[in-house]
């Protein structure tokens, strides 16, 4: 088992953290989720508060306080993550990103938070070994970021894939295929808990969050290579290459990088193209410039 620690700040998720428990958990997900979408679609327009505030269905004033409370940050901020421009910035230097990252152990001076993930790999011959006594419980829960699918096994999460109303049937039969040896249980109510510390920041648990995995020896090394880089950074395919020691083989990490089934958590979303464009995402690309610009705005990346 390899344990690796992902640095999460979570300096504005102070407001989040200090409203009562019955405010904190009021239903807005969706409405939030729906804004953020807008936002990424019409950025280059940029938006005025009031035209986000109609994509979420409310008032100006009431959309800024539920924006702030759900995601950590303003509208506005995140508003300017969201561009082609900011992602070039963040990966100026990226080839240092990995290694800067070991170097500090994720816990330099600046660090608030860290949400720590314990990552075991299942290999596939385990995987057949295990058959039908692998029970993965599963739930569909509405999160700031959008719409997800979380999968749960007594080892811990084994899948987390954002969706949309038109794909949530595809993913949910994704789901099933990529574990059809196992014993598939819907419990909603069971898996809500692992999806609301999933997203979040504010409350870090006494115990690391346990991830289960499944792949081959190369996948799982590029995956651990994704949980070194920083929240709120991103770096280019070739560099994940040169951090695993095969820097000739991007097209294969490109492809470990699309096989993640645990997206967050394992951010795939950090890696993007050397021009700075954002593209092919498993769940995607409009998630994807929603995570990034919600990891940017959160983290303070430069601007």
């Amino acid at each position: 088992m390899i344990t690796i620690a992902a640095a999460h700040p979570a300096e504005s998720f102070a407001e989040l953290a200090a409203e009562p428990e019955a405010e904190r958990h009021l239903p807005f997900n969706r409405q939030v989720a729906a804004a953020i979408r807008y936002v990424v679609e019409h950025y280059q327009e940029q938006p005025a508060l009031e035209d986000m505030a109609t994509a979420a269905g409310m008032s100006p004033f009431h959309f800024q306080r539920v924006f702030k409370r759900w995601a950590g940050i303003s509208p506005k901020r995140f508003l300017q993550y969201v561009t082609l421009e900011h992602a070039k910035r963040a990966l100026a230097g990226d080839a240092s990103v990995l290694d800067a990252a070991l170097d500090s152990g994720l816990s330099g001076p600046s660090r608030l938070h860290d949400l720590f993930v314990s990552c075991a790999a299942l290999t596939p011959g385990e995987f057949k070994a295990l058959g039908e006594r692998l029970v993965i419980r599963w739930g569909v829960h509405d999160v700031p970021l959008g719409r997800v699918l979380i999968g749960v096994t007594e080892r811990g999460v084994c899948w987390l894939a954002f969706l949309e109303d038109e794909n949530e049937p595809a993913v949910i039969a994704e789901f099933e295929r990529e574990w059809q040896g196992a014993r598939l249980r819907r419990d909603d109510a069971g898996t809500a808990g692992a999806a609301a510390r999933a997203f979040d920041l504010a409350a870090p648990g006494t115990e690391p969050l346990p991830l289960l995995v499944r792949g081959t020896n190369f996948q799982v090394k590029v995956w651990e290579a994704l949980l070194r880089i920083p929240f709120g950074r991103l770096v280019s395919y070739q560099t994940i290459a040169r951090a695993i020691g095969q820097p000739r083989a991007v097209r294969a990490v490109g492809r470990a990088v699309g096989a993640n089934n645990i997206s967050w958590l394992i951010p795939c979303h950090r890696v993007i193209l050397a021009t700075g464009i954002i593209h092919n995402y498993r769940w995607g690309v409009r998630q994807k410039q929603i995570l990034v610009g919600f990891e940017a705005g959160l983290a303070g990346a430069p601007a």
